[in-house]
């Protein structure tokens, strides 16, 4: 019986793929476990493996952009014939430029010609279903560049064409549809704040001993600590003692979970994505620092892989340019902290007027899953620990 092989979901955020490659040829014989295909999404690289033996029988071409679901390929008996199409399981592939593969080192085809261009350039091109071949390059050495896809889509829709301008505002100078990652953000934030009932709660937390700890720990050790890992290691000792944040919904039922997996949101050119630092209640600050920077960097060069980004059981957001703000629920987590700036500013301790450094946080949380007395004991145990830090660097 034909076995349909699909695009993989690669994260929250992924709404569909590009078959960058096809690493065997239509008709070849496979094993399972072997890699078939390189999937790109708009954060991930992925080695597609066949699921069994089999025959592959490619639908999908390699460039072609196919959402989540889609079919790609069959796996055949031998000997077996295809299904036909209407019978497939599953939605059919959506191509977005068919006629421009993509091939390695950042280049595409048209014809027998290469057009030289960025991978940016490529994902949006493939994105907005858009030859990437018609376009007027401008970047260095006659490249593709990301500002030439966008001018060649403004080209083909001037301001104001086949767009409803809503009455009393001025013509618009450019207009730009939401696509790609940025629509896959705006899905999943909307299906978060649909099927949760998001509180948030806001507390200001003294770190003026916890900076002076982590700046002579960053001294004494030659590693990076900085506040973030801190508040990392705060979470995970907060979670072990008040584990009704560390849990995830799921079809009306609850998950509670011993082991802790901190998301940690990074933020990209074009968006966010939020990796994840496994067993944290295991781990020392100069585990954190190392772990958070390589999936930092990786996550910018595009070079995380689809586990690293699946499992969070709680999530922190730093945002140290504003004073505060409520961070929207990765789906099915029940709580989110999110980090706003530290600055000094004067306090009361012990009747006197003092300068400390001082910072914003938030909780939110989903109230279906967690009450407000709950949510308070998650915070006064994060203060205690932030504000009598010591334990955090040991």
């Amino acid at each position: 019986m034909a076995t349909p092989v699909v695009m993989p979901r690669l994260g929250d955020f992924m709404a569909e793929g590009q078959v960058s490659r096809w690493a065997k040829s239509d008709g070849d014989h496979v094993t399972q476990g072997e890699v078939i295909a390189q999937i790109e999404s708009e954060k991930l690289n992925y080695d597609l493996e066949a699921s069994q033996d089999g025959v592959l029988h490619t639908l999908a071409a390699e460039g072609e952009t196919v959402p989540v679901d889609g079919l790609l390929a069959y796996l055949l008996a031998e000997g077996e014939s295809p299904p036909a199409r209407d019978a497939a399981a599953g939605p059919a592939p959506t191509a977005a430029a068919p006629s421009v593969p993509t091939p390695a080192r950042g280049r595409m085809r048209r014809g027998d010609a290469a057009v030289p261009s960025t991978p940016g350039a490529r994902r949006l091109a493939a994105n907005l279903g858009i030859d990437i071949a018609l376009v007027r390059p401008t970047g260095p050495r006659g490249r593709v560049v990301d500002a030439d896809v966008r001018a060649y889509v403004e080209s083909l829709n001037p301001p104001g064409g086949g767009v409803s301008v809503p009455r009393g505002l001025p013509t618009p100078t450019k207009i730009e549809p939401l696509a790609g990652i940025r629509k896959s953000i705006a899905e999943h934030m909307r299906g978060s704040l649909a099927g949760t009932a998001q509180l948030s709660y806001f507390l200001e937390v003294d770190v003026t001993e916890v900076q002076r700890l982590r700046r002579e720990t960053s001294r004494e050790s030659g590693s990076v600590i900085t506040l973030a890992h801190a508040l990392i290691m705060a979470c995970a000792g907060t979670l072990r003692r008040v584990p009704a944040h560390n849990s995830v919904l799921v079809d009306g039922n609850v998950l509670y979970f011993d082991e802790v997996n901190i998301g940690v949101a990074v933020a990209l050119d074009d968006g966010l994505i939020v990796p994840v630092v496994r067993n944290v209640q295991d781990k020392s600050i100069f585990e954190i620092s190392d772990e958070v920077h390589d999936l930092a960097v990786r996550a910018r060069e595009n070079q995380l892989s689809p586990d690293e980004v699946v499992g969070g059981t709680f999530t922190i957001s730093v945002l140290g340019t504003v004073d505060g703000f409520s961070p929207i629920l990765n789906a099915g987590q029940s709580s989110i902290l999110g980090v706003g700036r530290s600055v000094q500013k004067p306090v009361v301790r012990g009747g006197e007027v003092v300068v400390r450094e001082m910072l914003t946080v938030s909780l939110t949380s989903d109230h279906q899953v967690i009450d407000g007395a709950v949510a308070a004991a998650f915070l006064r145990r994060f203060q205690q620990l932030v504000e009598r830090p010591s334990r955090l660097f040991n």
